[in-house]
């Protein structure tokens, strides 16, 4: 809906309002979509009149579009639930749990399972957590209060929320306009016309006898009189022989099928799809090229005003007033291309496809041959976002698909790409299934919708907009192309190749909507977004797999693609034909593989072939100019330009990439680090931070906003104003040092609050899996839990420095004890584990292993009485009943809680079991012990694969407590020990990186642990030291002192644990051995823990193996 539509919605609406029309006013705020009405809102909610409420908010969304919606719901019907048992009404409470709450238990049954047990209460308020539960109408407005909030933080009802200011009566006003306009438009004009009707057009009745003088001074004959209202849509009428201009160009897409099909009088009437007939005008208009819409829903996309398309490719609207002139391309050089290696950064597995945001020019999208995807922010060489391959929710596959997905593993990712306004991303994959994320900030990505998409690979997707919806067309090895909306619905299905499906280039011209696709047997086809099959059969060049995209205006169509016999074709389409135009010269030799390509605005072709980059300037045929981006490239390298044109991103062949860039790629690069490094030295003394001996060299800082899209400007986005020539040396990186955090000020801090006062130590430290909240293991057996809650100054409610959190106890008074009866406490090896949904935790304490309830702190029950005593525990990821039990005799127990039975006893390490991780990628259970062994174990048979060695430096034996966690993408290990740290690739079983204790970091390691993102790794040292490191390369980034955390004069302490916020990468946790837990931060200033270390580090070789010297290994 146009920009003026939706304005005369409103103004309908303040009509309305002001006519007393009150049901029609809801009714049409609902209809629309465009205003919520938070007093109307209010009013149902505290009247408890649910339908309506449900019903108003169905205009606006719905309970599955994303997080904050789901739980808008929720909290809704709780309360309803709630209370119909107040009334003891169990019959509607058991309707509301079947009909309204049921839908919830997909997403967490343990939560749908304690509301079910609500019922066998006489009173719910015997649940603690609803012991505080008051009357109805407080109830009602406390529910209402977050319900509120929720709405305020969804994105659907961003600007919703506030009515237009209109003065009064807007809609009288611009109707009375409108009759004077007609009113002077009348022949013969009468003074105070009686105006009876707005059916019709005013015009003043021909008197009898003589003319009334005109109130006009020009002649009757040169005013144009209307035959009806101007679209609400249009701007102003097309100049006069804009018809005849656009006329002389035929449709591209429409001579394409004529050509193909030689009927064009029949085919051109198919081309056009609307029902209606068009006026002359807009018929004219289908002729010209336009790039596709920049966002779906309500937005103006005909509007050239709109702030979305002002950041988008220049392109003509629709309904502007002026047709454009010939399209002038602004004059360039090769200068212009971006040759020179900027960044080399390391992705850790193959890349498999590249994308950069439509709008952020250095935030780039990568994925991987492991199923891995990762969002790097370029400017500061930095790993965003990584998300493993996984299903989110295998119950909606059939056996067959779960049995495919087990076998064949790990799934690579096939395409990336992101929505043409940046806010959604989607993921092919080698095996069915294509994944849309919700993006709307560097660290917030979403999980939006999973879809069973064709039946093997899905080989490309792309974005499209057909009928101003955002939708996603894919194609597969099924031979079928189809179309979702981005909640997973299917709109469309295209069949008519006769083998897979390559690639997919959705497009339009005007408003006729369409998409080519190319098929390995060499077949061009175009489809309309109808049921009438292809309308286009073409063969491309080479006759095998091709790929086809538009130049970034939309008005020349490419196609790079490789025949059988491994030679290279790139041409360019005349569309008004259906013929190629031309084909570029330039390759030589033949290559097995499919060669890349892409287009950089409206000027340059890119290849990736023979180990180097090509380049072409559209106009010529032969090669401009080439690089080899100083080695290390694949035969046939993936490439991919930004929006400017002033990066390209290129694959490497040690499973990277690299960026090249030219002097405004350059500059966009700097920008974002230059006002970091600015920030860093201003607010922090210089003299606070040290230099470290022999460190390397790259950029101090950068500060990137966490939780919003990195707002672009016209330097980010490498559009600088006219700037004197910049020297080359310019372009040299800034001296890179260690961030070290000496002083209290320099970070964020808060101590946890501890009622009983406890000096036993902490031992073991997790942080619930909401965010909300710490639980801390002491020596002697009894764990503490600390809260928060939400407030004015936490609206999140999540862990957080900026409020102290409340040391939760339940009335009774209970106290979360273990059974230590007979132990030796200074000798026990304590364990901790915690259910997904936070309701129960399991420990030891060198006695019997306890499931507690965390809200009522009770004993569910007890199992496995020592000897021997357990020493470590790990819930199965799939099924809560199951449990890994290390023990002290070094086996380790599979126990299913659920029949009180040991499944398996599985053997293999030598000492005590001291660190356990599951692996659903894999498939594997990974086990560590004190003989500094690491042990690999089949989840399916629960036999032994493999047992590794922990690399010990010289001199020191083989002992001492190994702890192992796995990375997001659950193939990576981190191995813990206190000579070092490691990362082990459980897929090959072998350890690629080790870092020594060295320098200002020489104590022996007591912690360490992946934070949520696996981007840092925290590690706590004896002495009091903390260090912060790169999650991949195991750089060091970040030194904090005793001295930043620890009380003045205490002497004698100690961090002996540390744990990571699960939701914010940049919090942890420590726990000290006089029993006091520690959150820390990094400043606001900063917002992280130092910098990137330099790419040139982080491009090392990206494993070391076990036979290389100890000299050899990264340190």
């Amino acid at each position: 809906m146009s920009s003026l539509s939706r304005e005369l919605v409103f103004l309908i609406l303040q009509f309305l309002e002001e006519e007393k029309f009150k049901e029609s006013v809801h009714r049409l705020e609902k209809e629309s979509g465009f205003f919520f009405n938070t007093k109307y809102f209010d009013e149902k909610v505290l009247a408890g009149e649910w339908d309506e409420v449900e019903k108003y908010l169905s205009g606006f969304t719905k309970v599955d579009d994303n997080r904050y919606s789901m739980k808008i719901f929720f909290e809704i019907r709780k309360q309803k639930y709630l209370e119909a048992l107040d009334r003891q009404d169990k019959a509607k409470a058991v309707e509301i749990l079947v009909q309204d709450l049921r839908v919830f238990s997909t997403f967490n049954e343990d939560l749908y399972k304690e509301i079910t047990q609500l019922l066998t209460l006489q009173n719910f308020r015997e649940n603690d957590q609803l012991s505080k539960y008051g009357d109805t109408k407080t109830a009602r407005t406390v529910m209402l209060a977050e319900v509120k909030k929720l709405i305020e933080a969804n994105p659907l009802f961003r600007d919703k929320l506030t009515f237009p200011t209109l003065r009064s009566s807007r809609l009288r006003t611009l109707i009375n306009q409108s009759l004077n306009w007609q009113h002077q438009l009348c022949k013969n004009p009468r003074p105070n016309p009686d105006i009876k009707t707005l059916f019709t057009d005013h015009t003043c009745a021909v008197p009898n006898g003589p003319l009334a003088p005109s109130s006009v001074n020009q002649p009757v004959t040169t005013l144009t009189k209307p035959t009806a209202f101007p679209s609400l849509g249009a701007h102003g009428p097309f100049p006069p022989g804009s018809a005849v201009a656009a006329a002389a160009n035929a449709g591209a897409l429409a001579s394409w099928m004529a050509a193909a099909s030689g009927a064009s009088a029949v085919q051109a009437a198919v081309v056009t799809p609307a029902p209606m007939p068009l006026h002359q005008n807009q018929v004219a208009i289908l002729k010209r090229p336009r790039t596709p819409p920049a966002t779906p829903g309500i937005v103006d996309y005909q509007n050239p005003d709109h702030e979305l398309m002002k950041r988008l490719r220049p392109a003509p609207s629709v309904e502007e007033v002026t047709y454009p002139a010939p399209r002038q391309q602004a004059p360039w050089s090769p200068e212009d291309l971006p040759l020179k290696v900027a960044l080399a950064l390391h992705q850790g597995a193959t890349v498999t496809s590249m994308e950069f945001h439509p709008m952020q020019n250095t935030l780039l999208l990568v994925g991987s041959a492991t199923g891995e995807i990762t969002l790097w922010e370029l400017a500061v060489r930095e790993k965003l976002v990584s998300r493993p391959f996984k299903v989110w929710d295998m119950t909606k596959f059939t056996n067959q698909f779960q049995a495919l997905i087990a076998k064949e593993t790990p799934i690579s990712v096939t395409r990336v790409a992101w929505s043409p306004d940046g806010n959604f991303i989607g993921v092919a994959y080698s095996k069915h299934l294509v994944h849309l994320y919700a993006f709307s900030g560097p660290n917030d990505l979403r999980q939006h919708a999973e879809i069973d998409a064709h039946v093997g690979a899905v080989n490309d997707l792309a974005f499209a907009i057909p009928n101003r919806q955002l939708c996603v067309v894919t194609c597969g090895d099924d031979k079928l192309i189809k179309v979702w909306d981005v909640q997973g619905r299917k709109h469309f299905t295209f069949e008519g190749h006769e083998t897979p499906v390559y690639s997919i280039c959705p497009h339009h011209k005007e408003n006729i909507q369409f998409i080519f696709s190319t098929a390995i047997d060499g077949k061009i086809k175009a489809w309309l977004y109808d049921n009438m099959g292809s309308r286009v059969d073409y063969d491309a060049p080479g006759k095998w797999c091709t790929t086809m995209l538009y130049s970034a205006d939309g008005s020349r169509l490419f196609s790079c693609g490789t025949s059988k016999d491994g030679d290279f074709f790139l041409v360019e389409w005349n569309e008004s034909e259906g013929s190629i135009k031309r084909t570029y010269l330039g390759f030589h030799k033949k290559l097995a593989g499919v060669v890349q390509f892409d287009t950089s605005k409206n000027h340059f072709l890119a290849v990736g072939e023979d180990g180097q980059i090509k380049f072409w300037d559209m106009d010529n045929i032969n090669v401009l100019t080439s690089t080899d981006a100083e080695g290390g490239l694949p035969a046939l390298p993936r490439v991919r330009f930004n929006r400017e044109g002033n990066l390209l991103a290129v694959s490497t062949a040690d499973n990277g990439f690299k960026i090249l860039a030219n002097t405004a790629g350059f500059r966009s690069l700097r920008a974002m680090e230059a006002s970091a490094y600015e920030t860093m030295r201003n607010p922090v003394d210089s003299s606070l931070t040290k230099a470290v001996p022999g460190a390397p060299v790259a950029s101090v800082s950068c500060k990137i906003e966490r939780g919003s899209p990195v707002r672009p400007s016209p330097i980010l986005n490498g559009i600088d104003p006219p700037k004197p020539r910049i020297d080359d040396s310019t372009d040299k990186p800034r001296p890179w040092q260690l961030a070290e955090i000496l002083e209290h000020a320099q970070c964020r801090q808060a101590t946890l609050p501890d009622t009983a006062g406890s000096s036993v130590k902490v031992v073991r430290l997790l942080y619930t899996n909401s965010g909300a909240g710490i639980l801390a293991l002491g020596l002697n057996g009894i764990q503490r839990l600390w809260k928060w809650v939400r407030s004015e100054q936490n609206p999140s409610g999540k862990a957080t420095t900026a409020v102290v959190p409340q040391q939760w106890q339940p009335n009774s008074g209970l106290l979360m004890a273990n059974d230590v009866s007979g132990v030796n406490l200074e000798e026990s090896n304590p364990c901790i584990a915690l259910s997904k949904n936070d309701s129960y935790v399991m420990s030891a304490a060198g006695g019997k292993v306890s499931l507690f309830n965390m809200m009522t702190f009770k004993v569910m029950t007890t199992f496995m009485q020592p000897p021997p005593a357990s020493t470590f525990l790990a819930f199965h990821p799939q099924d809560n009943n199951i449990i890994a039990i290390g023990m002290e005799d070094s086996t380790i127990h599979i126990y299913n809680v659920r029949v009180d039975e040991v499944k398996s006893k599985l053997k293999g390490h030598q000492k005590r079991i001291t660190g356990l991780a599951f692996s659903t990628t894999l498939n594997i259970l990974v086990s560590s012990g004190a003989d500094a062994q690491i042990c690999f174990w089949s989840i399916d048979t629960w036999e032994k694969r493999k047992s590794v060695a922990i690399q010990m430096p010289a001199g020191k034996a083989a002992s001492g407590d190994t702890r192992v966690q796995f990375h997001v993408d659950q193939i990576r290990i981190l191995a813990v020990h206190e000579t070092q740290l490691a990362i082990f690739d459980a897929s090959k079983m072998e350890c690629i990186r080790q870092w020594i204790p060295q320098d200002s970091l020489s104590a022996p390691i007591s912690s360490a642990v992946y934070a949520c993102n696996s981007q840092l790794i925290y590690a706590t040292f004896r002495d009091g030291n903390i260090g912060v490191f790169d999650g991949d390369s195991l750089r060091l980034r970040c030194r904090i002192s005793p001295s930043a955390y620890f009380p003045q004069g205490n002497q004698g302490l100690s961090p002996l644990v540390v744990a990571a916020h699960p939701q914010e990468p940049n919090q942890f946790a420590v726990g000290l051995n006089d029993g006091s837990v520690k959150v820390i931060e990094p400043s606001e200033a900063e917002g992280k823990w130092g910098m990137v270390p330099p790419s040139e580090a982080i491009n090392t070789s990206p494993s070391t193996t076990n036979n290389q010297t100890q000299e050899q290994l990264q340190r």
